[in-house]
């Protein structure tokens, strides 16, 4: 069976968590899927992009963290669909629903990447927090938990993003 609720489908599903609390959590969740897959690509543009003495560091560093990156977009992806929900996770979608902002195309050596990549996963972390607080207080303790295991990983990344800033 499908409904159509706040302009997507949901589907009919066993988990125990009442339709309107699927629904807002689903929402949450596809704001994430967005940044996401977003800050995903910009951390690629400065992978791609990176030049100077610090390349080759900066290079796999940024390659990793866009590799974990990708790990969370198939887990709130999934997660939205698990809800009975749909997953809304084009590039065009993420483009248009991201909380970050768009990177510099100017940007060349390791500093400004650094720096712009450290902006974005601060932004995306405090995202992150405050996801764990609405999904806690929405009753979704395996939301929550999925966001607590990412907020752990993004303030390790931006713990080594900003100890290239001293």
């Amino acid at each position: 069976m499908v409904s159509t609720v706040s302009k997507q489908k949901l589907y009919t599903t066993r988990i125990d968590l009442a339709e309107d609390i699927r629904v807002k959590v689903i929402e949450i969740l596809n704001q994430t899927l967005a940044a996401t897959l977003d800050l995903k690509t910009q951390t690629k543009q400065a992978h791609w992009n990176v030049k100077g003495m610090d390349f080759l560091q900066l290079h796999e560093l940024f390659d990793e963290m866009a590799t974990e990156l990708e790990d969370y977009v198939d887990m709130v992806a999934e997660r939205v669909t698990a809800l009975g929900g749909v997953a809304l996770g084009t590039a065009r979608i993420a483009a248009e629903s991201s909380i970050l902002p768009e990177y510099a195309l100017d940007a060349v050596s390791g500093e400004d990447h650094v720096t712009a990549l450290a902006d974005r996963y601060g932004a995306y972390a405090k995202h992150v927090r405050s996801a764990i607080d609405q999904t806690d207080e929405l009753g979704d303790a395996d939301t929550a938990d999925l966001y607590t295991e990412i907020s752990r990983t993004i303030d390790k990344r931006l713990w080594f993003l900003e100890a290239h800033l001293v």
